[in-house]
C-alpha cells in the first residue's frame, strides 16, 4: 500500500469504493424522443437493474432531469454515466450517494372507510405516521404520505393487519445538497461569449471545471 487516499469526484472517500450502494444519478437533457430508451439500454446492457427512474422538467425551460436510482459500485457508476453523457442530447450527468442528496418518495394506501370509521386506532397511526387523507369515499379511503423508503415500507406493514386494500409508490425525486443547480453553470456558459479564437480555446480548455459540481 502506498498510503495514498482516493476521492472520488463527489468529494467523498473512495476507500471500498468496490461496495455496493444507492447512487442517485441526475441527467440533464434535452427533451428528444427515444432518449429514454437509449439510456436505458445503456444498463440492460450491463445487467444492472434500475431500482427507481423519474422524469420531470427541470428548473431550466425546455430541458429535463432525470433522476434514477441503482445500487452498485461507485466504479461501475462512474463508467455509467461517462456512457449517459456520450448521447448527444445530454447535456451533463452527475452522480452522488443518498448522504449528498434530499430525497423524498410519495406513497398512496387504500383503506376500507368502514374499518377507518370503526378502529380509532388505525386513524391514529396514520397520524402519527404523517398521512393525509386526499380521497373519502363511503367504500374506500385513500391515505398518502412522503418519506424515505423504509418510512412508507414501515406503514405498510402498520395497515396490512387493518386490511390494507391497496398501495402504489412513486419514483424517487431529489435534489443534490451542495451545488448552485445546474442553471447557474448553463447561465455561465452562456455569458462566455465568443471573442479571438486564443481565448475561444482557452474556455474549452477550462469546460471541465464549469461543467462539474
Amino acid at each position: 500500500m502506498n498510503g495514498t487516499k482516493k476521492v472520488s469526484p463527489t468529494g467523498g472517500d473512495l476507500e471500498g469504493a468496490d461496495e455496493k450502494q444507492e447512487f442517485n444519478i441526475t441527467v440533464y437533457t434535452e427533451n428528444q424522443i427515444g432518449l429514454l430508451n437509449r439510456i436505458a439500454i445503456i444498463f440492460t446492457r450491463r445487467k444492472i437493474n434500475i431500482d427507481s427512474l423519474n422524469t420531470s422538467p427541470s428548473e431550466i425551460e425546455s430541458i429535463h432531469r432525470f433522476n434514477i436510482v441503482i445500487t452498485e459500485s461507485e466504479d461501475v457508476v462512474r463508467k455509467l454515466t461517462r456512457q449517459i453523457e456520450k448521447q448527444v442530447e445530454v447535456l451533463k450527468v452527475y452522480y452522488h450517494t443518498n448522504a449528498d442528496v434530499v430525497w423524498q418518495e410519495m406513497a398512496l394506501y387504500k383503506m376500507s372507510t368502514d374499518v377507518i370509521a370503526e378502529k380509532v386506532s388505525v386513524e391514529r397511526l396514520l397520524r402519527e405516521n404523517g398521512a393525509r387523507a386526499v380521497v373519502i369515499r363511503k367504500d374506500y379511503t385513500v391515505f398518502e404520505t412522503t418519506g424515505h423508503r423504509e418510512e412508507t415500507d414501515n406503514l405498510i406493514k402498520i395497515l396490512q393487519p387493518y386490511g390494507l386494500i391497496e398501495f402504489v409508490r412513486s419514483a424517487r425525486v431529489a435534489i443534490i445538497k451542495k451545488s448552485d443547480g445546474f442553471n447557474s453553470k448553463l447561465r455561465e456558459f452562456e455569458r462566455l461569449e465568443p471573442g479571438e479564437d486564443v481565448v475561444e480555446n482557452e474556455y474549452l480548455n477550462k469546460g471541465q471545471k464549469v461543467f462539474t459540481m
